[in-house]
């Protein structure tokens, strides 16, 4: 083979070389895409959320850390349901969502990924959690999480959202349910003190979002979802944060008062609520700042969280 052959040959190998690490390299950018696609539409922040009311209505029923392998496949089943309900969600709201400005990269991951594509993982998430809480929980656990996909999915986000405004207290039962879930996961039951947790996020739920609704009221408007402000007004939405805001003292402080938790946790939780009630003051009130008190409100639920659980463990 003459010098120009071989010159020509190895250019051919070289070029083809390249051409498989370039084409490598857009097949895992395609995987990354699809991935981080899969994430937004999850709604992480929530299913972080749900994971840890599971966990916290875990210790609170079994009164102590339960056992390794119960929390990991409640932590799993938990996950894995609240990512399903949350791209269910997604794809029964791709309409409205198109509206909102802030939602923007849930729907370009939704057009990217395709809607059926997106919906058919939901159920399997949903199909895999329950079997999981079949299989290696109790029944009782698995009715609860198809509980909570269903009031989320259906109740919540087809019919209460779209007709009421007081919609996020109805939407407040899928948020709770966790609790409930853990606690029946740990004992197989669901006992009092685990109702009076569901009460405390029952009663948390509608403020928390309410202060959300006030920050993209303009949005929820354009979108046409009858949301508090936009149906009741900003003066009726604030009145109606601080009344939610002020049961929440007695119900979080009622895990004290029947014995489930001890007189620290109580010191806790009525210093906790004071820090909320302040911050959400001056946030709402005083500086209309919306965003920041939603972001207040997840903080002090995830304290009281943590409270409860050290309660139980330590004190």
């Amino acid at each position: 083979m003459g010098s120009d052959d071989k010159r020509r040959g190895g250019w051919l190998i070289e070029s083809g070389a390249q051409t498989g690490i370039l084409a490598g390299r857009r097949e895992g950018e395609r995987d990354n895409g699809i991935i981080s696609d899969a994430l937004v539409l999850a709604k992480p922040g929530i299913v972080i959320a749900t994971a840890l009311a599971g966990f916290t209505g875990m210790v609170l029923a079994a009164q102590g850390l339960p056992g390794t392998t119960a929390a990991l496949v409640t932590v799993t089943c938990l996950i894995l349901a609240a990512a399903g309900a949350a791209m269910i969600n997604n794809v029964l709201d791709a309409g409205l969502d198109l509206h909102m400005a802030r939602l923007r990269g849930r729907t370009a991951a939704l057009g990217r990924l395709g809607e059926r594509r997106v919906f058919l993982a939901a159920l399997a998430a949903v199909a895999v959690s329950l079997a999981l809480a079949v299989c290696f929980l109790n029944f009782l656990t698995a009715l609860l999480i198809l509980a909570a996909v269903l009031s989320y999915t259906v109740l919540y986000t087809l019919w209460f959202k779209r007709r009421s405004p007081f919609g996020a207290v109805v939407g407040g039962i899928p948020g709770a349910l966790p609790v409930l879930i853990g606690s029946a996961a740990a004992t197989g039951s669901v006992g009092p003190g685990s109702l009076l947790l569901f009460l405390v996020m029952l009663l948390w739920q509608p403020p928390h979002f309410w202060t959300l609704a006030l920050h993209c009221r303009e949005e929820y408007a354009v979108a046409q979802v009858p949301v508090l402000p936009a149906v009741k007004g900003e003066s009726f939405t604030i009145t109606s944060i601080f009344l939610f805001t002020a049961s929440l003292l007695p119900a979080s402080l009622s895990l004290w008062h029947f014995g489930y938790c001890s007189g620290w946790y109580g010191g806790c939780a009525s210093l906790l609520w004071v820090v909320l009630l302040a911050f959400w003051y001056m946030d709402i009130v005083k500086g209309r700042r919306f965003e920041r008190a939603f972001r207040v409100s997840i903080l002090y639920l995830t304290l009281l969280f943590l409270a409860i659980m050290v309660d139980v463990c330590v004190m």
